[in-house]
């Protein structure tokens, strides 16, 4: 069987052309006009949401897919808005509305954070997906499909 017979699909690696982009037209990203990028299909790379609307397409094959905020970044969570003491930020640190700021999560690992609000005592911070409740435009190019080298 030759890659040219192959269709997107459990065990397939997958080489493709994206962009990610919101309903207004506005891009969020894109690799048209570079090298493709590969995956593995559910090695994690790709949310669930994007891997489905994939599942069939064969080489050669590009395709606009509207993918709902539940398929993509999820829905706003207001539990994922906290407060914390203004005293955790340096005293040079000038707090704007709007400003990203990296924590450390319980992992270990950085989560990414949104200044919503800050006084002299605390600052409110959310933590959802910046595109959380927003439908994405996922427009796809196949370039080439194989079975994946399971290791």
């Amino acid at each position: 069987m030759t890659s040219s017979d192959v269709a997107v699909g459990e065990g397939t690696r997958v080489f493709l052309n994206f962009s990610v982009s919101l309903e207004d037209g506005s891009e969020v990203d894109s690799n048209f006009g570079g090298e493709p990028v590969s995956f593995v299909v559910g090695d994690g790379n790709l949310l669930p949401g994007f891997e489905r609307v994939l599942m069939g397409m064969e080489p050669g094959q590009r395709h606009v897919f509207t993918v709902s905020p539940e398929d993509a970044f999820g829905q706003p969570n207001d539990n994922n808005v906290q407060t914390v003491a203004r005293d955790h930020f340096d005293d040079d640190v000038a707090l704007e509305i709007g400003l990203v700021f990296s924590f450390a999560d319980a992992a270990g690992g950085e989560l990414p954070g949104l200044i919503v609000a800050f006084d002299e005592e605390e600052v409110t911070v959310d933590f959802n997906h910046p595109l959380a409740g927003r439908t994405i435009l996922f427009d796809v190019q196949v370039h080439r499909v194989e079975p994946a080298e399971l290791h």
